[in-house]
This record gives C-alpha cells, structure tokens and sequence, in this order.
C-alpha cells in the first residue's frame, strides 16, 4: 500500500533519533526543528501530488538527518553573498552596482576593524568634519570650489535643492524629468524639498529662451538633469549648458546640474560618448554638480555634491545633512578610490568599472578561451564561443553598446531557465542572461580570477 500522509512522523518524534538529536547539539533545536518541519511540509505536498513516492525515507537513517544538516547550512547562508556577475552588465544595479578596487575594500575592512578619525582633528584634537577625508580630493579631481558627500545621488538632489529652494521654485526642462529606478521620479524630489516645478520646453526640444521666459521673483535654481537610462533622438534640442550657467548668473540665480552617474574621465577615447566629464560641467559654469560615487566613478554608493563655495556652505550647515550623511565605511572607500585617479596610478586600470569598460576584445576573448578550457576540463562539451554585446548599466550611458565575446553553454536533461536557475543556487551563484535558448556568460564582467568559480559552479551542476 503506497504511503499516506498520515505515516508522515510528528517532529517529537523526528526528534528522538540519535541521528536527529546530535544535529540539535551541533546548530541548536530552533534551527533543527525549522528544518524538520519544512521537510515533512516537503513530503506532505510530494505524497499529494500527481506522482506521489512509493516509499517514505528512513527519518531514522543518516542519510536523512543528512539531509536535514543541509538544509540549515542553507539557512545559515549570509542573506547578501558574492555572485558573479555574467551578464554583461557592468554597473548592474541588482548585482550592487560598482565591483570596489582592492584598496577600497582593504580601506573599508581597515575602517571597520579600528577606531577611526572619522571626526577628530588629529593635529588640534578637536572635533572635525568627516566631509574633509574627502573634500580635497574632490577638488582637487574636478576643480571645484568645495564639497561634500551625502548617502546617494537623490539625497544630493534633496538635499542641494533644500538648501537653495526651499520655499521658491526650480525651472526645469520637460525632457529631463526622468523617472529612475524603483519608480523614484524627479519632480517627486523637487516636490519633497519644498520648492515648486516649473517644467519648461517640450519632451523633445527645450531652449534657453524657454528658461528666461519662466523666470520670476520665485525662482532659485535652473536644474539640469541627466536623461539617465533612456535617450530622446530624432528633432531634439536641448539647451548649452554655458549659456544656461550665463542666464542664471545675470539673473543670480543657481546653475544647478543633477549629473546622475557621473565620471572624471574622459572615455570618449574607449568609444563612449556622451557622458560628460565633472570637471568640464563645473568649467562650463554649473553652481553646483550631483554624481554618483558607485557608478562611472567606481566606488561605494554616495553622493557628490560640488561646486562654489558658498552654496556648499550652505548644504553643510542644513539640518538635513545629518540624516543624509555618509557613513564610515563608504567614506573609506570613497577615498581610497580617489586617491586612484591620482598618478601614478592609471584609473582606466585601477578602478574595475573603467576597467571593465576599457579591457581590449583581444582581452576578453582570452578570457573566454580560458573559461572553455576549465568547462570542457570539467566535463561540459555543448559550449560555443559567440559574439556579445554588454551594456554600461546603472543608467549610465544608454544605448551605448561595447563589444564582448561570451560562452553559449547548454546542459542535456535541463532548459536554459532550468540551468540559469541551477547556477544561480549554487555555492557561488553565476548570474547570466538567456538568448536563444541557451545560457549566455558574457566574459566582459567575468573577471580572470572568477573564472575557476564559474568552472566550479557548473561542476556542481553536472554532478546533481
């Protein structure tokens, strides 16, 4: 007679084998009986299912109680773990955005470990400012005044336009009132720093003149905004930044510039274009400049607040800088990451995201010829070596593609969701993408020392 769920044991029961009772001694008897309760659940819905099992397992034996151990392990996995990224997407927002340079993680791990000058002057031994671990450098990299750093580029949106317009209005074109990822939409932080929206211009084509005629008594800032990850093409305009920053200044007011991603190097030379460099946006006249700190820029997420003087002054002083302002970790990191634009390093090769965007095709094609070499080495052979395209991502440079090779891979016995999903429970989970059935690997954000994890991962995979 095949089994019922009745024969299903109760977990007091479960738990007075031996072979139950040492896995309470070794996790404890929450976890165990956590464990113990979703496995009969398990077999409860197998045994009602369309195919239920002939047999029940020996709740007695190891091999269950095995079974059991695996499960909490599972559990006790940390909730935020390291994957590898190999989708072709650089700066993936789900995936954490920008990969850190050695130096910032060694930075952060120093900063954790000890008490810091986070705040203390070491020369007068007095309370200072953690904005200054980073200000110089800020200067110093794209020629600003003065800066500061707050959690998040919409926290330095919020925060500048608090600063400077609360209570007053902000003038800003139609084409660039853009919504971001998680359905956070720009007018909505406008509206939350207290200051009122005037849109001007069109979706497609907004002018100078569009700006002077809004103008009124109420009007503090001219924003400028980054059109993130979409792009408008065909009959469009869009106004020059240097006669925006000259029509806010005969009329005192604030160039203010909400770069988005922001980067301090030119990549036009790596056939990137259109994202423009800090320091010429800050040369151009912009007041004031926002930017990611783990986009383009490669570091932890933050944002960059720079430009004149005075208006910095005044964001320091709000009383909303508290609650935006970075915090220990990220401000190490941020620094060390700086300090790799500095010679004699080469940020192109110091700072992973640059890296990633900049590595010849010659060098990701090695490393795809690598990658086939550990599969195959691991007994997979329906791999081909195709041509790719991988993306910037994080809503840096849309619709720029950059050339990459990737590794179409299959499995017999299991789908390409089906295999996509293995990969991504294994011990280090492979993030890929699927394209015409098959899964894809794309090598341009694999690095060299993932390689052998990859490998790994889908030996683990061939084996279950």
């Amino acid at each position: 007679m095949p089994p019922r769920p009745s024969d299903l044991p109760q977990i007091e029961a479960l738990l007075s084998y031996p072979t139950i009772a040492a896995l309470v001694d070794s996790y404890s008897r929450a976890e165990t009986v956590a464990a113990l309760r979703r496995e009969i659940a398990d077999q409860r819905a197998a045994l009602l299912g369309d195919s239920p099992p002939d047999t029940l397992p020996d709740f007695s034996g190891p091999s269950f109680a095995d079974g059991i151990a695996a499960r909490i392990e599972a559990d006790r996995l940390p909730a935020l773990r390291s994957v590898v990224n190999a989708t072709g997407v650089i700066i993936h927002t789900n995936l954490g955005r920008a990969r850190l340079a050695p130096e910032a993680v060694a930075a952060m791990a120093a900063a954790g470990a000890d008490a810091t000058n986070l705040e203390l002057d070491l020369e007068s031994g007095k309370r200072g400012s953690r904005h200054a671990h980073v200000e110089a450098l800020i200067r110093e990299l794209t020629g600003a005044e003065a800066a500061v750093v707050v959690n998040n580029c919409a926290a330095a949106v919020l925060l500048g336009l608090m600063a400077t317009a609360g209570g007053r209005s902000v003038i800003a074109s139609r084409g660039e009132l853009v919504e971001i990822g998680g359905s956070f939409r720009l007018p909505d932080v406008i509206a939350q720093s207290g200051a009122a929206l005037r849109e001007v211009g069109t979706t497609n084509r907004t002018r100078v003149s569009d700006y002077e005629a809004a103008i009124d008594d109420t009007t503090a800032v001219l924003l400028k905004s980054h059109a993130s990850n979409f792009r408008i093409i065909g009959f469009t305009s869009a106004p020059d930044r240097r006669a925006l920053a000259r029509l806010a200044q005969d009329n005192r007011l604030i160039m203010m510039e909400d770069l988005g991603s922001g980067v301090l190097v030119d990549l036009s030379p790596y056939g990137l274009a259109d994202e423009p460099v800090v320091a010429q946006v800050l040369d151009a006249g912009a007041d004031l400049v926002m930017f990611s700190g783990d986009k383009l820029l490669g570091g932890p997420q933050a944002g960059i607040i720079a430009g004149r003087a005075k208006i910095v002054a005044q964001l320091k002083a709000h009383p909303l800088m508290r609650a935006l302002r970075i915090d220990k970790l990220s401000l190490a990191a941020l620094e060390a990451t700086l300090r790799l634009y500095r010679a004699p390093h080469d940020p192109m090769k110091a700072v992973p995201v640059l890296r990633m965007l900049s590595d010849p095709i010659e060098t990701v094609a090695a490393r795809a010829a690598a990658l086939t070499d550990a599969l195959r080495a691991k007994g997979l052979r329906d791999l081909r070596t195709v041509d790719s395209t991988a993306r910037v991502g994080g809503g840096s440079l849309p619709e720029q593609d950059l050339p990459s090779v990737a590794l179409s891979v299959a499995v017999d016995g299991l789908s390409a969701d089906g295999l996509a999903a293995a990969l991504r429970h294994g011990k280090v989970p492979v993030v890929a993408r699927i394209a015409q059935g098959r899964v894809l690997l794309d090598l341009r954000t694999i690095q060299d020392c993932e390689v052998p994890q990859v490998a790994d991962a889908f030996a683990a995979v061939l084996r279950s």
